[in-house]
């Protein structure tokens, strides 16, 4: 596993990256705030639903660190509220192996999660990965087809010219189509080089595609343009509309 990056806990102008960790069981939530700031980051602490709202309203934070299972409002009610007032990255930890709750997770929006019992130093790694990739790549030009318009600096993307309300990971993965389109990638090339992980549960690009075609397809249910391909995975077609 690399070594951690100290510098990433600080951003252009010297404001450092905040993260915001909610978690009701106090060792969990001490070791990875403890990890968090030793890799440079500002960390607030909430241990349960309402207050971790109270928390992001009086300092937004770059990313959140989102227990599922919480007093008072539980993680997924969360998730909403926060996407509610603004894009915000959010890592979903989850102490089920239940394949439905990470989903459940997902499908509200999380860009990632981790299951319990977990390493903090991999969840600081994970905390890395999708805080660069959230933040805008000036050297990347615009991309279009099919009606799709998706501007890489200021992480905006439309459809015919109405705003598309993607999550960080959906724009990832909407940018890769679009870089790469009209060849077939397995779910495992997905994860690779939109989640930038060579291992991982494979259902959170399922999950993912299906909430992208859910916003960019003009029927999700008979998709035009991101196409299964049987046996293999999902080929973006441009002339598909």
């Amino acid at each position: 596993m690399r070594p951690l990056h100290e510098p990433l806990g600080a951003q252009a102008g010297g404001r450092s990256t905040r993260v915001l960790v909610v978690d009701d069981d106090p060792t969990v939530s001490e070791v990875v705030a403890g990890y968090l700031d030793r890799a440079g980051y500002l960390v607030d602490r909430a241990d349960d639903g309402p207050t971790a709202l109270v928390r992001a309203d009086a300092h937004r934070p770059d990313l959140v660190v989102l227990d599922l299972m919480l007093p008072g409002m539980d993680g997924l009610e969360v998730c909403r509220r926060l996407r509610g007032k603004g894009p915000v990255p959010v890592i979903m930890l989850t102490a089920r192996g239940d394949e439905d709750d990470r989903i459940l997770g997902l499908e509200v929006g999380a860009d990632d999660y981790v299951t319990k019992p977990f390493s903090p130093r991999e969840l600081v790694l994970r905390v890395e990965s999708v805080l660069r990739r959230s933040r805008p790549d000036a050297g990347t030009r615009p991309l279009g087809a099919a009606g799709l318009a998706l501007d890489p600096t200021a992480r905006r993307a439309t459809k015919h010219g109405a705003e598309l309300a993607l999550t960080l990971r959906e724009f990832d993965l909407l940018s890769f189509f679009l870089l790469h389109p009209e060849r077939a990638y397995s779910r495992e090339d997905l994860m690779r080089e939109v989640w930038g992980w060579d291992f991982g549960d494979l259902s959170t690009v399922t999950v993912h595609v299906r909430r992208l075609r859910g916003k960019i397809e003009d029927d999700p249910a008979r998709p035009r343009l991101i196409q299964t391909v049987w046996g293999v995975g999902y080929r973006f077609e441009p002339g598909g509309e």
